[in-house]
């Protein structure tokens, strides 16, 4: 048996979040969602918040970009430091290795024989530094992938391959 409503009759509850709602509502439009939005307006909620999104991210990277290029120059200004450093070390290491074989070789030979052993090094690093130019191929990878985007835009992306 069930119990009488007493004529009253009881609103149905609200749905629950996840339960099923119907397709369709006979009390709005077929292009309406369901909190009355038409698709125009849908599409410019869409296409505001998008705008909004690629603004912040934007100001995101500036922000990223301005502490980054601001620890990079401090990082700059103190290798710059080191090699004036480490250059002021050379050169007086040069001057004692001179003063130190004077006295063999005289101040004149003893100067000479220091200036070779700093050529030879010259020599030496400014080959390796050209070895390694060469093998500087730049942006092969990406200028290859770039070239593979308007062909995915197209959805030809078999054409990549």
């Amino acid at each position: 048996m069930t119990e009488p409503t007493h004529g009253a009759t009881q609103s149905p509850l609200p749905p629950q979040p996840g339960s099923h709602v119907p397709a369709h509502d006979a009390s709005r439009g077929a292009l309406e969602s369901e909190d009355g939005r038409s698709i125009g307006e849908l599409l410019t909620a869409v296409t505001t918040n998008v705008s909004t999104l690629m603004q912040q991210e934007v100001a995101l990277a500036k922000a990223e970009l301005r502490q980054t290029t601001s620890r990079a120059s401090k990082g700059v200004g103190m290798f710059a430091g080191a090699g004036v450093g480490g250059l002021l070390f050379l050169v007086f290491l040069s001057v004692s290795a001179t003063w130190g074989l004077s006295r063999w070789f005289g101040v004149a030979w003893s100067a000479l024989i220091v200036a070779v052993i700093w050529a030879i090094v010259a020599a030496v690093l400014a080959s390796m530094g050209k070895k390694e130019m060469e093998r500087v191929r730049g942006l092969d990878r990406t200028t290859e992938t770039l070239g593979k985007v308007p062909n995915a835009l197209k959805g030809k992306e078999e054409e990549n391959r």
